[in-house]
């Protein structure tokens, strides 16, 4: 086992601190409600309309007249209205109101909008009703430092790459929410250091009058002096050159549709170009299909996601599923049909655990795929706990884990300062205890690699601390099947 040196101590902490620092006044994650706080992570409705002492039966039926929105001066109305289970009109029993206004208000807080947010009765004026939609809006316009290491997780960037400075991507990064009431995002990102990156994008969930539609367009330029180029005994290789040994330009046009709201429906259109330097070739002529030319390759998916969670961050009951199908390329130089499916469940055991299991699956035709299309285990969310100083590479495969998860502490805590920091800062921290299981297939692998075409298995223990902007930070200790362990850090946030 490995033990976080000072010099990598302070380097975790400047990294943790470069992804919350500036947003801590972005969002408060309790809600006070007289002496009681309602918990962000797992919304429970703390309205109290007085049913009880109402002279009236449970079964009576109450009209809609009014939904009054009150603090969102930026967010529009119909944004809001989206999201409610009702609308102005319908007819509520008066038993069902306090379930009601709790589903209104996990929607409301899911949408990553507020601070605050709450749903009440405003006036019972038989046979009519009337409510009211408080929320407070977050700080929408953040201009933040941008400084991320470029390896998979936080251990191979400390303890194998020794916390190199040169492995870290560092800029300016802007992101502007709700940029005209709409529930918009706009992203800015300037990156030099390990990367010399360009992105731009800009997301707007509807477009239409319906509110059924939107549309997302992204923009990716950069370049790279050092470039992943094959995987020698199942970990990355990498080769490094005083010239740019890697160019990439990456766009997308991207449309949603979303008639109901736990289900959206994606429809995109890419273009991509890729050229890698001649040393590349040297190394791996698999690499790619293109040696020494500039690879240029279209791509059109379709993605279907449902998402029905208590806290879309940090989800501790409900139900979420993706499915993704893509084709890249249409001749010899890349041509590749792609389909991952993936879904978990969670489960409350009591009010403070809960248990999940999840499953995702990836296939990849043909079969006969350059380097550069055989990434899979070990490589953005698609990977094993125990294995993070390794990858699995190949066409086909999968996994399946399960958590069993209890909360610790459930607090806030206000800094100095407050005109820099005036929301308290939330804390919570779950202890856990996982396993999982996976398998790779590859036709063709490098006889140097021994985890493909095997099953992979490891477990182990951790804490999870969730804390400002949504920002997670995992610690684990995990073992695999080659009897190794060790404790891992797995950093998670928005952005």
């Amino acid at each position: 086992m490995k033990i976080l040196t000072l010099k990598n101590s302070v380097l975790l902490l400047i990294l943790i601190l470069s992804g919350c620092y500036t947003t801590i006044f972005a969002q408060q994650d309790t809600i006070p409600t007289g002496n009681r706080e309602v918990n962000k992570a797992s919304p429970v409705t703390q309205n109290d309309p007085g049913i009880d002492s109402l002279p009236h039966s449970l079964e009576k039926k109450f009209i809609i007249r009014n939904i009054i929105f009150d603090g969102n001066r930026k967010t529009r109305d119909t944004i809001l209205l989206r999201e409610l289970p009702f609308k102005r009109g319908d007819s509520i029993l008066l038993r069902n109101i306090p379930e009601l206004f709790e589903l209104a208000k996990t929607r409301i807080l899911n949408l990553d909008l507020f601070q605050k947010g709450n749903v009440s009765v405003l006036l019972f004026d038989p046979p009519y009703i009337d409510i009211r939609v408080e929320v407070i809006e977050k700080w929408y316009l953040l201009p933040l430092p941008y400084f991320k290491p470029i390896d998979r997780n936080l251990n191979q960037w400390l303890f194998e790459k020794g916390a190199s400075t040169a492995r870290i991507d560092y800029g300016v990064k802007l992101l502007w929410d709700n940029v005209t009431g709409n529930n918009d995002k706009l992203r800015f990102y300037f990156i030099t250091g390990y990367t010399r990156q360009l992105s731009f994008g800009y997301q707007r969930p509807y477009i239409d009058k319906r509110q059924k539609w939107g549309i997302n367009v992204q923009v990716d330029v950069g370049k790279n002096h050092e470039v992943l180029y094959n995987t020698l005994h199942d970990k990355q290789q990498f080769i490094k050159d005083s010239s740019f040994l890697r160019n990439f330009f990456n766009s997308k046009l991207e449309f949603s549709y979303r008639k109901r709201i736990y289900t959206t429906h994606y429809f995109g259109l890419g273009m991509h170009s890729l050229r890698l330097g001649d040393t590349v070739f040297r190394l791996n002529p698999d690499v790619i299909k293109r040696s020494g030319e500039q690879l240029k390759y279209g791509e059109i998916y379709y993605r279907m996601r449902y998402q029905n969670v208590d806290y879309t961050p940090y989800p501790t009951q409900g139900h979420a599923a993706e499915i993704f199908l893509s084709k890249q390329g249409f001749n010899n130089d890349m041509n590749v049909w792609q389909l991952n499916v993936k879904s978990i469940g969670y489960w409350r055991l009591g009010k403070l655990s809960y248990y999940s299991i999840g499953a995702s699956g990836t296939i990849k035709v043909p079969f006969k795929q350059p380097y550069y299309n055989q990434q899979l285990l070990g490589y953005g969310d698609m990977f094993l706990r125990g294995y993070e100083y390794y990858v699995i590479d190949g066409v086909a495969g999968g996994l399946v884990n399960a958590s069993l998860a209890t909360r610790l502490t459930n607090f806030s805590f206000s800094l100095p300062f407050k005109r820099v920091f005036p929301v308290p800062v939330p804390l919570k921290i779950y202890s856990k205890i996982f396993g999982n299981a996976g398998y790779v297939y590859n036709p063709h692998p490098n006889p140097t690699n021994k985890m493909p075409n095997r099953l992979l298995f490891g477990g182990g223990i951790g804490f999870d601390i969730f804390t400002v902007n949504n920002f997670t930070l995992k610690v684990e200790f995990s073992y695999n099947h080659l009897g190794e362990n060790g404790i891992y850090l797995q950093k998670k946030d928005i952005y």
